[in-house]
């Protein structure tokens, strides 16, 4: 019988990334997507699979919403990936962050234990929970958790709430411990996608500097492709449990810069420049990734180096500009 997965957040990097693998094992896909006057949905088109998922009208904010899709849809998985993402943004944007990325997993959350409480939950969990713990130079899944910015606060809410969900009414709840991740449809306001388009158009002379904030922290930077196999295999396991999805090795947003510039033949430091407007109100300088859990319970590895991100990155946007 074929299977059935409904993943929030179905636009974003991850979400296209994760309904491209689901089709492709044969499930039957539904994608929540939030009601806008512009459309969002071009990294399903980049893929060509915009035709062959099931879009749910929904808002992780509206309980009704949420109730109704479930009802209907009835999946046999249920990914939640929508979230306001982007870190720097929820400075500014604190509660939208909270309602959306925290509140709105728990609504989420009930909606599963009433409508479809058989169904197997993956909460998108991120490496922004361990904040600055110098203490803690590599991070596990039982490394403390000190989140550093609203969304750090709103990721580790939701957390904790997939975690009282499976222990108080027998959820099958799974958290992702993401550390960062990246592909050719990361979003312009990321760092990585800011550099490689940057590098794009500074090559095609279209731009003439790179402005950045704090370019020595450092990252454990992989392929979002490879990270959503993870997501998948976490729910494929006899029992649900929580993991961190790394690569275990840190890399500063300054290497990342020379590996880009360096693909396209020239040197970062005659282009990048540093503005103290990019920095942030508490920075997270060092964040690393433990993954043997993974490796061991589900036999999951990385299969795409730093090196090799960033040059898929760079080609994309060089293609997007040159087009």
């Amino acid at each position: 019988m074929q299977k059935k997965a409904l993943i929030t957040g179905v636009t974003g990097q991850d979400g296209a990334y994760l309904a491209k693998y689901l089709l492709e094992q044969g499930y039957e896909v539904y994608g929540m997507i939030t009601r806008r006057s512009t459309p969002s949905t071009w990294r399903l088109e980049y893929f060509n699979i915009l035709d062959k998922i099931k879009l749910q009208k929904g808002d992780l904010t509206d309980s009704a919403s949420l109730m109704s899709i479930l009802f209907s849809c009835k999946p046999d998985e249920v990914y939640n990936l929508g979230a306001q993402s982007f870190v720097a943004a929820s400075w500014a944007q604190p509660l939208l962050t909270a309602e959306v990325t925290g509140l709105g997993a728990m609504k989420l959350l009930e909606a599963v234990r009433r409508f479809c409480p058989e169904a197997r939950y993956y909460q998108a969990s991120t490496s922004e929970l361990f904040g600055g713990l110098k203490e803690y130079p590599v991070q596990s899944e039982t490394t403390p958790f000190h989140p550093r910015s609203p969304y750090g606060v709103a990721k580790l809410f939701a957390h904790s709430a997939t975690i009282n969900y499976r222990e108080s009414y027998n959820i099958f709840g799974c958290c992702g411990i993401l550390f960062n991740h990246e592909s050719p449809l990361r979003g312009i306001e990321f760092v990585t996608r800011k550099v490689t388009s940057a590098v794009a158009k500074i090559k095609l002379g279209k731009q003439k500097e790179l402005r950045l904030g704090n370019i020595d922290a450092k990252r454990d930077w992989g392929f979002a492709g490879d990270y959503v196999k993870a997501m998948h295999l976490m729910l494929q396991q006899d029992t649900p449990d929580d993991y961190v999805i790394a690569t275990g090795r840190t890399s500063s947003i300054r290497e990342m810069c020379k590996i880009a510039f360096e693909y396209v033949g020239l040197n970062y430091e005659d282009y990048v420049v540093i503005d103290p407007e990019f920095f942030r109100p508490a920075e997270v300088d060092l964040l690393r990734g433990d993954p043997s859990k993974a490796k061991r319970v589900l036999g999951w590895t990385p299969e795409t180096s730093l090196e090799q991100l960033i040059c898929m990155m760079v080609d994309a946007d060089l293609k997007r500009e040159q087009n």
